[in-house]
This record gives C-alpha cells, structure tokens and sequence, in this order.
C-alpha cells in the first residue's frame, strides 16, 4: 500500500503540472486576460482538485505495470 501512495503523489505532481499549464494557456491566450485576476487561482485550485481523482485513477495501473515487468524478469528465459 505504502508504494501505491508514492506512485500516486508522484502522479499527482506530474498531473497537476500538465493541468496548470494547460489552464494558464487558456486563460492567458484567450480573450479571458481581461478577467486573469480572477481566473488564475480558480485555475490554481481546480488543478490541486482535478489531479487527485486522476491519479488515483493512474497509480493502480502504474503499479500493475511494474508488477508485470517485474514477473517477466524472473522468468527463465525460452530457448
């Protein structure tokens, strides 16, 4: 479980990064300057929210992954 919670933290600071970049574009590229002082901590905010439920959602397949990749290194080679 203690390796789930890391590879979810790990996650999350990549997704969150990836959700802030995308919400800044958005709001710095569109006609939304205007209104930047109100819409740059609502970014801020959102992506510490949205990012958990995405990787918490990511985190099971990642750890599926290196179990996979793993198990394959144990096995004896096929001749």
């Amino acid at each position: 479980m203690r390796l789930r919670i890391l590879i979810t933290l790990l996650i999350y600071m990549i997704v969150q990064g990836v959700l802030f970049g995308i919400g800044m574009v958005i709001v710095l590229a569109t006609p939304l300057t205007e209104q930047a002082n109100v819409l740059v901590p609502w970014v801020v905010g959102l992506t510490f929210i949205i990012a958990v439920p995405v990787a918490v959602g990511i985190a099971p397949r990642m750890e599926a992954w290196r179990e996979m990749r793993s198990h394959r290194r144990t096995e004896q080679p096929r001749l």
